[in-house]
């Protein structure tokens, strides 16, 4: 749950990797957490492939990483980091705000999901829970998944992983299977599999349901 108050920052200031394929926003995030001493960001990626060679390269105790980006996506780059370092705190900022990512991404092993949505003193706070441990979410996506979780019908998303809500995205956007293979450095074969395990799931039985299906559930844009 969001926390209730802001949570005392922790005495050093955490040193951060900040992965978003957009340079302004890069910079925005820069300037408000060094202002206000709240971390030190120490080195920055514009793509999850840069992100994590950095990450091996400088290890930083907080990430904050942008969901949608070309390449690998963000979840992949999630499970990645993990991969490398359990003990890395992983803070998703993203433009998406449907309950569908938050869920994926917490589950993926974040620990607070901030929309770019929300105010600039919700990122300070996040990063202030995150860095000490503590799971954060802003106010409109804590309300966006309170709401969903009140909902009769659960979502049929809550059946996939998320490397496979990660695929079953990428192909809702157009994305082909050697296309999507390359991106997530998966052979063909593997995600053409995924696909059909995917659909079954979902109970849809061709892209084009698949595709509807993801307009509805608020994953992919018109």
């Amino acid at each position: 749950m969001r926390q209730a108050v802001l949570a005392p920052l922790p005495s050093r200031a955490p040193r951060v990797l900040l992965i978003d394929d957009h340079a302004v926003v890069r910079a925005g995030i820069r300037r408000l957490l060094e202002a206000c001493g709240a971390a030190r960001v120490c080195v920055e990626a514009d793509s999850g492939e840069r992100g994590y060679a950095l990450f091996v390269e400088q290890p930083c105790e907080l990430v904050i990483l942008d969901l949608n980006m070309g390449g690998r996506g963000g979840l992949e780059t999630l499970r990645r980091l993990l991969q490398r370092d359990a003990r890395v705190r992983v803070l998703v900022f993203s433009m998406h705000d449907e309950p569908a990512f938050a869920t994926q991404a917490l589950e993926a092993g974040a620990l607070g999901y901030v929309t770019k949505a929300a105010p600039s003193e919700e990122l300070v706070e996040a990063v202030a829970a995150v860095s000490a441990g503590r799971r954060y979410l802003s106010a409109d996506i804590a309300r966006r998944l309170a709401l969903a979780a009140h909902d009769a019908a659960d979502s049929p998303l809550e059946a996939l992983s998320p490397r496979e809500f990660e695929i079953f995205r990428l192909l809702a956007d157009g994305l082909t299977p050697h296309a999507i293979a390359q991106r997530l450095s998966l052979s063909a074969k593997t995600v053409a599999n995924y696909g059909s395990l995917i659909r079954a799931k979902l109970g849809v039985a061709s892209s084009a349901e698949l595709a509807r299906l993801a307009i509805r559930l608020g994953v992919a844009a018109v």
